[in-house]
């Protein structure tokens, strides 16, 4: 897959590349002249700005689903670059990120995982695993809202589930916060295929599972929970049988 999409998508942001990345930067330097606000909405205002480079619209459903009352981790499946950046946009909120450190690596996504105070985990690192899930507990315990792939990366599944690792669901056991599974549709079409034309990607925030539900299970228990829930959706989806309203992002 050479992902011409996500190469057309970069190299044609150029302009916008050279005064952003500057930016970002100084706002990360300088944090505490830039609350986490301020920043976290520069940092959908690029997000934004690549989404519309890459000719994609998002639709999103049950948005009503998401606390108001209490902070959250949301638990989506992963299919691609995009997969992100269609959640950030269609949350109010300052929300966190445990973003993968290759990925983190990359321009931009260096910048927004500062402006958005992500935490960066080694996959290939067990020890690192176990520091950064502690992180994400700390400052969801401190009142964050969290944003965690539990696949941790991605392959070609498309719209095909895959492996759901059960540790980051400590996160949740430990904070006591409500999960909220979220389901991505078509998001892989955005950055990561080969084609040109306008797509159209789904978020779907589904309603929140609630510590009350959860809190007697294990780890691997609340793992097979979220995806059971997940699983519903997509093949709901695929059935075509939504017949919800929906915002589009556009």
């Amino acid at each position: 897959m050479f992902n011409l999409r996500f190469k057309y998508t970069v190299l044609s942001s150029w302009h916008m590349v050279l005064h952003a990345v500057p930016k970002a930067n100084r706002m990360i330097a300088e944090k505490e002249k830039h609350s986490l606000e301020e920043r976290f909405a520069y940092a959908r205002w690029i997000m934004d700005y690549m989404r519309r480079r890459a000719r994609t619209r998002t639709k999103v459903f049950g948005k009503e689903n998401i606390p108001t009352d209490s902070n959250y981790i949301m638990y989506p499946n992963h299919q691609g670059k995009y997969d992100a950046l269609g959640i950030l946009l269609a949350v109010d909120k300052p929300c966190g990120v445990l973003w993968g450190s290759k990925q983190a690596e990359r321009l931009l996504s260096r910048q927004v995982c500062g402006l958005v105070d992500a935490v960066v985990i080694d996959l290939d690192n067990n020890r690192d695993k176990v520091r950064a899930i502690m992180d994400v507990t700390k400052q969801v315990k401190s009142g964050r809202n969290f944003l965690i792939f539990p696949e941790g990366g991605y392959t070609d599944n498309k719209n095909e589930l895959q492996e759901f690792q059960a540790g980051c669901f400590s996160c949740s056991l430990q904070t006591k916060t409500p999960i909220v599974p979220v389901v991505l549709y078509d998001s892989y079409k955005s950055m990561n295929s080969n084609t040109f034309e306008r797509v159209d990607t789904q978020v779907h925030f589904l309603k929140p599972i609630l510590y009350s539900e959860y809190g007697e299970l294990n780890k691997k228990e609340v793992a097979a929970l979220v995806k059971s829930r997940i699983a519903e959706r997509l093949d709901e989806i695929k059935s075509g049988t939504i017949n919800e309203s929906y915002e589009m992002i556009s």
